[in-house]
């Protein structure tokens, strides 16, 4: 999901069982209508340093929209904190946008609600068909063996971020392959009175993103074959403990950084406090805050051993942002008209341009204008190392309950308390017991 986001957490869980029950997504005639054929209203979610940033790259778009079709699009820009809970809201109660922007890894969640269109054959077609999008992106759209829920947007990879007068002053030749590289290169960057890694400690989107990468590196999921939750086997309870003792044991993580959850953490690297970053697509935001390109690299995130690849090798969830239509809207042809026109070559240039993020439509990804180097590690990524989310409709609890626990362990780690793996362990169980029974 997105550049910068916050966590979605409180009722979700709850609401996820509400929507479950709305019909058609809380419509009560069970699909959409064309009774306002000249106006959408769509829900962006928060993709650049500030909302107002993402008013200033989408505006110009919309109103070319309008221009082209006589539909005036009403905008909405909803903070990362807010848009899952006013997403599963919606769906509920009937009341909601025409289109909107959700996280990638909420597809199939979103999809059980029953709220959202339905991306078929017939549908994709309107939009110029499925074979125009990569298939890493069309990985995160929907349960395995069901029409899509919704069509990739924006495409983002993890990558690692480096400072390199940081590690220049500290003697570090080149940035950290693997984890036992990057603690021991902590060490020297620590001695010079810099902080080691930034990370959002308080963010239970961000602390699932890394602990599904990292049960990746130790063989293991978070989910069973079919879909029922497996959080305690010895693989996730490792692979939870080693992304909690970058701050508890190796002194990586700096213990503030345990309650940060609002991009905390890159304004620190954009300043020169932080040498090192594991963050989607950061580029633009850097800049916006100031750090110029030339001050930093960026290479793959590291591994336990060897080189990037799949099974153990995974660096990265595929992350992303996708574009729904509600079931519901008062304007269905004019909604597939809008997600036609933003995945249209010529749009995804310009808006992943804006966002330096990498187009999911196949054309616009190979435009010179993403064969930048700081793409090419992004698009290596997607390409060879990424793996997908689970896509079960539990996901969105699984992000809240297990990001929780790491939430609540980091906590611990910043108190100085210690962290074992009975602790680590006991957390998950409790998470576990709190996902629907099945």
């Amino acid at each position: 999901m997105r550049s910068i986001r916050a966590a979605a957490v409180g009722a979700v869980t709850m609401s996820l069982a509400l929507a479950a029950s709305a019909c058609g997504g809380g419509s009560s005639t069970g699909g959409g209508s064309n009774d306002s054929p000249k106006t959408l209203t769509y829900w962006a979610s928060n993709q650049g340093a500030s909302i107002e940033i993402d008013k200033k790259v989408l505006q110009p778009e919309l109103d070319k929209f309008q221009k082209q079709t006589g539909i005036k699009v009403k905008l909405e820009v909803v903070p990362w904190s807010d848009l899952l809970n006013r997403i599963l809201a919606a769906t509920t109660s009937g009341q909601g946008p025409d289109v909107l922007n959700i996280g990638n890894t909420w597809s199939a969640s979103l999809q059980a609600t029953g709220g959202l269109l339905p991306w078929d054959a017939k549908n994709f077609d309107k939009i110029g068909g499925k074979d125009r999008f990569v298939d890493s992106a069309l990985g995160s759209t929907g349960a395995e063996g069901k029409d899509p829920s919704s069509v990739p947007l924006y495409s983002m990879a993890y990558a690692l971020y480096y400072n390199k007068q940081i590690f220049a002053d500290a003697g570090i030749a080149k940035p950290p392959a693997t984890w036992d590289e990057l603690v021991a290169d902590g060490q020297k960057i620590r001695a010079k009175g810099k902080q080691v890694l930034g990370a959002e400690g308080a963010n239970v989107s961000e602390n699932i993103h890394h602990v599904f990468v990292f049960a990746k590196q130790h063989g293991a999921d978070f989910f069973t074959a079919d879909g029922k939750p497996d959080f305690t086997s010895d693989g996730t309870v490792a692979a939870v403990k080693q992304y909690v003792d970058l701050m508890a044991k190796d002194k990586a993580i700096p213990q503030g950084n345990a309650e940060y959850a609002q991009n905390q953490s890159v304004s620190d690297f954009a300043k020169g406090k932080t040498a090192m970053l594991l963050w989607q697509s950061a580029s633009s935001n850097l800049k916006s805050q100031g750090m110029s390109a030339d001050a930093y690299g960026i290479a793959p995130v590291p591994v336990q051993s060897g080189t990037p690849g799949t099974d153990a090798q995974v660096n990265s969830m595929v992350a992303g942002i996708n574009l729904a239509v509600f079931k519901n809207t008062h304007n269905l042809d004019g909604a597939t008209e809008f997600v036609k026109f933003m995945t249209s070559d010529e749009e995804q240039k310009i808006l992943n341009t804006a966002y330096t993020s990498i187009p999911p439509v196949k054309a616009a990804q190979e435009d010179p204008a993403f064969n930048t180097p700081d793409n090419a590690v992004l698009k290596e990524t997607l390409a060879t190392s990424a793996a997908a989310l689970p896509q079960v409709a539990d996901e969105s609890q699984f992000e809240t309950t297990v990001g929780t626990a790491v939430k609540e362990l980091f906590a611990d780690a910043a108190a100085g308390r210690t962290i074992t793996t009975e602790s680590v362990k006991a957390k998950l169980l409790k998470a576990q017991q709190q996902m629907p029974a099945k």
